[in-house]
C-alpha cells in the first residue's frame, strides 16, 4: 500500500540522493523553459532548495519562494540560500498561501507525483500566476523506467521487493501531465522528454548513496542478508565500470510548461 504522503525531511541526505539528479535535468529543463529575467517566482515543492538555487541563480529572479512541507528540508533550503534572493516557507503544495496572480512563474521540480491530488496542486499553481505567466514542471517518468535508481528497483522486484510507488506516481506520464495542464485551463502547452547521465566513483559509493533514500533505505534493510549479496552482485554485472572504475546511470524526467490564460 503506497502512503498517502511521502516526506523527505534530511536536507543533506537528499542532496546527495536526488539533488545532483535534480540539477542535471534542471541543466536542460531550465534552457527549454527560456524564461525571461526579472521575474517573481514560485517553487513548489522546493525541498532542499537544489533547483531553487538554479533558478536564483540562473533565471535573475525579482523575487523567488519556495515551498515545501517538510520543515527541516526548508532549514537546509534556508542555509543554502542564505542572503540570496530566495525567501522559504513551510507549506502545502495543494492550498498554497499565495494571492491570486502573486506570481509571473510557478514550476514543480520532480514533485508532482508526490502531491496526493495532482490535479488540485496544478490548479493552485495556475491560480498564483499572473494571465499570461508560465506553469511548468518535470518529473521521472518512474512507469517507464526513468527514476534515477531504476537499475536497484529492477533487480529488487525480481528478488521479491517490489518497488513502492509514489502515491500519485501516474502523474508522472506525459499523457497524464498533459491533460492535467489542460483541465487547469494552461493554453500553450509543450511537453519534452529529458534524459540525464550521473557518475558514479564506483559501485560502492551508488550502493551508499541509494541506501539513503527514503523510500528504498528501509526495503533494503529488511532485506536476508544472502539476497542483498544476490542483488549486489547482479549490481556488478548490470552496472559495468569504465577503465577508470566509475559507473554510469541514466535517468528520463518528462517536462512539460503552459500558460495561463487572461
Amino acid at each position: 500500500m503506497n502512503d498517502p504522503q511521502i516526506r523527505f525531511d534530511d536536507g543533506a541526505a537528499y542532496e546527495e540522493f536526488m539533488g545532483t539528479w535534480s540539477r542535471l535535468a534542471g541543466e536542460v529543463f531550465l534552457p527549454w523553459l527560456a524564461p525571461p529575467t526579472g521575474r517573481r517566482w514560485v517553487d513548489v515543492g522546493c525541498g532542499n532548495g537544489a533547483f531553487t538555487e538554479m533558478l536564483a541563480t540562473r533565471c535573475a529572479p525579482l523575487s523567488l519562494q519556495g515551498i515545501d512541507p517538510s520543515p527541516e528540508q526548508i532549514a537546509y533550503a534556508r542555509a543554502r540560500l542564505d542572503g540570496a534572493v530566495a525567501r522559504f516557507g513551510v507549506g502545502d503544495a495543494q492550498a498554497l498561501p499565495y494571492a491570486d496572480g502573486a506570481f509571473d512563474a510557478a514550476v514543480m521540480a520532480l514533485v508532482i507525483f508526490f502531491v496526493p491530488d495532482p490535479a488540485r496542486g496544478v490548479a493552485e499553481m495556475a491560480r498564483v500566476v499572473r494571465p499570461g505567466g508560465s506553469v511548468s514542471a518535470y518529473a521521472w517518468d518512474i512507469l517507464g523506467g526513468g527514476f534515477p535508481f531504476a537499475v536497484l528497483q529492477e533487480e529488487m522486484a525480481a528478488l521479491g521487493v517490489p518497488p513502492l510507488w509514489p502515491p500519485s506516481v501516474e502523474a508522472s506520464r506525459l499523457d497524464a501531465l498533459r491533460a492535467l495542464w489542460r483541465d487547469a485551463g494552461l493554453v500553450e502547452v509543450e511537453t519534452r522528454v529529458i534524459t540525464v547521465h550521473r557518475e558514479f566513483d564506483d559501485l560502492e559509493t551508488f550502493w551508499r548513496i541509494a541506501q539513503s533514500g527514503p523510500r528504498l533505505a528501509p526495503r533494503l534493510a529488511a532485506m536476508p542478508t544472502a539476497d542483498v549479496a544476490t542483488l549486489r552482485a547482479r549490481l556488478r554485472e548490470r552496472l559495468a565500470p569504465d577503465a577508470r572504475g566509475r559507473i554510469t546511470c541514466e535517468a528520463r524526467a518528462n517536462a512539460i510548461k503552459g500558460v495561463v490564460t487572461g
